[in-house]
């Protein structure tokens, strides 16, 4: 949420991600102090990330230090430019388990039923994505068309744009962006709300522009390490709110989707390769 709180909020915040262990033994006008800000400023902030107040603020921290091992806090670590590739094994590990973890925690499953409905019922539905985000876009495009769905991932601006602007009430657009601020996709979500789609983002940060198109948020909860632009963790805390949607909407057309994946299996069966016994690749004939 730190890119969508205020100024005066955000260094509040940069005080608490920097030792949340110490504030639940500080009071509120230290932490206001550091920050240089007030207290009002304080309970504001701890307002805003849904926490009551400050007291309840101390009580969720030290409840969370509590649960977290030493070995946590070194691997959750950034990534060090002399560790070596043993240390960065253990801690791309550590990122990637967490994401996953820390992304089931938080999402809302009252929240991702309406829109497992919106896709399970949809005419056709478009997926929006650049970058790292256009690979998990291709994802779910795949695993919706292999039951039968209409789906269709887009990563090219104009394309993305030509195709929601035929979309009609009745169709889905979902926009993935990690940053919830990438300019085309927003666009691309804004055109098909425009044309009465149902919209939906996937993001990990729930004040970004993009959740002002849509009409479902999805947010994964993700800490990058130093290798941001590498979109490592985000991409599997993505991952996993994709899978978790794809599973809703195969429930929904159960015989339809077994059907579908046995057709499916079968078709690509003859392009596996058989194993020899000694575990040698098998020439056909």
């Amino acid at each position: 949420m730190l890119p969508g709180l205020a100024r005066a909020e955000q260094r509040v915040a940069n005080i608490v991600l920097a030792d949340p262990a110490s504030i639940s033994r500080r009071s509120i006008t230290e932490v206001a102090e550091a920050a240089g800000t007030s207290e009002t400023t304080v309970t504001r902030f701890c307002k805003a990330i849904g926490v009551g107040g400050y007291p309840d603020l101390r009580i969720a921290l030290a409840a969370d230090t509590a649960r977290t091992s030493t070995r946590d806090r070194e691997l959750g670590s950034d990534i060090a430019p002399d560790d070596g590739l043993a240390e960065i094994i253990e801690k791309v590990g550590y990122a990637d388990a967490k994401a996953v973890e820390e992304t089931a925690e938080q999402l809302d499953a009252a929240v991702l039923q309406p829109l497992v409905e919106d896709v399970a019922q949809a005419r056709r539905i478009d997926v929006y994505g650049v970058g790292a985000s256009a690979f998990v876009a291709l994802d779910l495009q795949q695993k919706l068309h292999r039951i039968g769905l209409t789906c269709f991932a887009w990563s090219d601006t104009h394309n993305a744009l030509t195709s929601a602007a035929v979309l009609r009430e009745g169709d889905v657009a979902i926009g993935i962006s990690h940053t919830g601020a990438t300019a085309e996709t927003v666009e691309a979500l804004r055109e098909a709300r425009r044309r009465g789609a149902t919209t939906a983002a996937l993001t990990n940060f729930a004040r970004s522009p993009i959740t002002e198109v849509a009409d479902h948020v999805l947010t994964t909860a993700v800490r990058e390490t130093t290798y941001r632009s590498g979109a490592m963790a985000s991409r599997i805390g993505q991952l996993t709110v994709i899978d978790c949607l794809f599973i809703g909407v195969a429930q929904r057309h159960l015989e339809q989707t077994r059907a579908a994946l046995e057709a499916t299996y079968e078709a690509v069966g003859g392009h596996r390769l058989e194993s020899r016994p000694d575990r040698r690749r098998q020439r056909e004939a």
